[in-house]
């Protein structure tokens, strides 16, 4: 059984967590954070190896479903999740993405199991907002 969501995580800017509109929902970057507090920090491929990045990429992935279920009311008001993009700041010629990726794929099994796994991206970037590792955005399908 998965571990109860965290609390929806505060804009770290000026920004929304999350954007209902019709059935659709978008939620906003969200990295490794607990509490607020950036707990993973790094380039992947110099500062962590690929399942250090591949756990930051579950907490930033366990962020965005905690955004999302609390702006819509619950885990039960999502029938499907559609896309995951999962940016992963690296090293020139980091090729294992996917297996970062994995870690945010685990993080919607998990929590929100019922609704599948999204179509994903995962790509590579030079750096993220405050040097975080990862940065995960989902879209999702709500219940009418």
């Amino acid at each position: 059984m998965a571990e109860p969501l965290p609390p929806s995580p505060a804009p770290q800017g000026a920004y929304r967590p999350v954007v209902v509109a019709a059935s659709l929902a978008v939620t906003a970057g969200m990295t490794p954070r607990v509490n607020g507090q950036l707990v993973v920090t790094g380039i992947v491929g110099r500062d962590l190896d690929v399942d250090a990045a591949n756990d930051a990429a579950h907490l930033a992935a366990t962020n965005a479903v905690a955004a999302l279920v609390a702006e819509v009311g619950g885990p039960q008001a999502v029938q499907r999740c559609l896309r995951m993009t999962v940016f992963v700041a690296c090293v020139d010629g980091f090729t294992e993405l996917s297996a970062v990726a994995d870690g945010a794929s685990r993080a919607i099994r998990e929590h929100l199991p019922e609704a599948g796994l999204p179509v994903r991206s995962s790509v590579g970037v030079q750096a993220l907002p405050g040097g975080a590792p990862v940065e995960v955005e989902l879209m999702a399908a709500l219940r009418s």
